[in-house]
């Protein structure tokens, strides 16, 4: 099966460089980024300081840089959140131009697996030939369980509800960062009552927002989605028995990678 290849117009980068570049990062992100080696990808989060999601991110190791691949209509606030962090640091926070490619079916030469899951493929910075839209990814990361955080999180979410701890989205062995104290509680208690999870249906996606149903009991709401699947927050003690949204009947998936 050929790899298929899109240009995602949604990401944009930040290049952070400088002596201090990488311990700056360290201190902020839920990922680690003293150990990130050059042409390596994680995946993590900035975070407020109660713990909210507010920046999805890719991170990749340069020889003298750590790359940040965020959603292109953030990328100013990101930009201007770190430059108001720096202080003293040595860093230069700067955007960077090239364009991000995914590649799935296969992951294509010149791309880095996904560090999500392998059921995402690659991701690659630079200028590829694509042969699919960033529509397509979009339905193949949705058949895959996989949430947008940018499009599916809002400023009240908690990482974990949105699967960084199932998708390596966090290192719970690295120490301090921004909203450190309430993402470890959250994970140490096991006080994790919501999470995003794919739903699948007949017929077109309902509305942003609508009422995921357990019999007369409120489950969730639906986030985004197209014809036959949504990503949902669903409550996890009523995902169980028929549920319904606006009527119809749904089914709550629980994809590979969370086993």
């Amino acid at each position: 099966m050929t790899e298929r290849i899109a240009r995602l117009d949604s990401r944009a980068l930040i290049r952070v460089s400088g002596p201090d570049a990488k311990p700056f990062l360290h201190n902020l992100l839920t990922q680690d980024v003293e150990t990130l080696a050059a042409g390596h990808l994680r995946f993590g989060a900035l975070l407020s300081p109660p713990g909210r999601l507010l920046f999805d991110l890719f991170l990749w190791g340069e020889d003298d840089a750590v790359v940040l691949d965020v959603a292109a209509d953030k990328r100013d606030a990101l930009m201007q959140r770190l430059s108001m962090y720096k202080l003293r640091a040595k860093v230069e926070v700067a955007a960077d131009d090239r364009s991000v490619f995914v590649s799935w079916q296969g992951v294509a030469e010149g791309f880095v697996p996904d560090p999500r899951t392998s059921a995402l493929g690659g991701r690659t910075l630079g200028d590829f030939t694509a042969t699919a839209t960033e529509n397509d990814w979009s339905a193949h990361r949705l058949a895959v369980g996989v949430p947008d955080p940018t499009r599916d999180a809002d400023d009240g979410t908690y990482p974990i509800e949105a699967n960084f701890d199932l998708l390596k989205g966090i290192d719970f062995q690295k120490g301090c960062f921004v909203g450190q104290e309430t993402t470890s509680r959250m994970k140490r208690r096991g006080e994790i009552k919501k999470r995003m999870l794919p739903l699948t249906f007949d017929g077109p996606a309902p509305a942003v927002g609508a009422e995921l149903l357990n019999g007369e009991l409120r489950a969730g709401e639906v986030l985004t989605g197209r014809d036959g699947g949504a990503m949902a927050l669903v409550r996890l003690d009523r995902i169980d028995g028929a549920l319904t949204v606006d009527g119809r009947a749904v089914t709550v998936i629980r994809p590979d990678w969370m086993t």
